[in-house]
């Protein structure tokens, strides 16, 4: 990665780059590597932020939302970080990203909210979490989380 002429914005076939990969796997230390060479945060669609979420990687997270990843990105389906997280990742995750400014009132393009998709996997965790904070009503606090 350090090599200059190293291209960090290669794509599989399935349009992943190498800071996507190295979000879903964990791998905090290549991520920052990437995003000091210029990576990418923000690339239409799926994000790395989506893959971080989805495998409860919370130190990515933090260092995605730090280097201005868009929380609230919407996927090809509409489908938001927090409803990864919500599905698939950890409460840490959740509760980090609810901290940091997610919308839980944001909808896919089923109509399904973060809520709902914690419900969906019987996700007793988030479901807490996600509906604490709508019923508490606070703005979020910072990502100190």
């Amino acid at each position: 990665i350090a090599w200059k002429p190293t291209d960090v914005e290669p794509r599989s076939v399935s349009d992943e780059s190498p800071l996507m990969l190295a979000a879903l796997h964990g791998m905090r230390d290549t991520a920052a590597r990437l995003i000091d060479r210029g990576a990418d945060v923000n690339k239409p669609g799926w994000t790395p932020l989506h893959y971080a979420a989805t495998n409860g990687h919370v130190a990515l997270i933090r260092l995605l939302l730090e280097h201005h990843a868009y929380i609230d990105a919407a996927s090809p389906n509409a489908s938001t970080p927090l409803m990864m997280a919500a599905f698939y990742g950890s409460p840490a995750a959740v509760k980090l990203l609810l901290e940091c400014g997610a919308d839980p009132m944001l909808q896919n393009d089923q109509g399904l909210s973060a809520l709902d998709f914690a419900h969906r996997n019987s996700r007793v965790d988030a479901v807490a979490l996600i509906a604490a904070f709508l019923r508490d009503g606070k703005p979020a606090p910072g990502c100190e989380g």
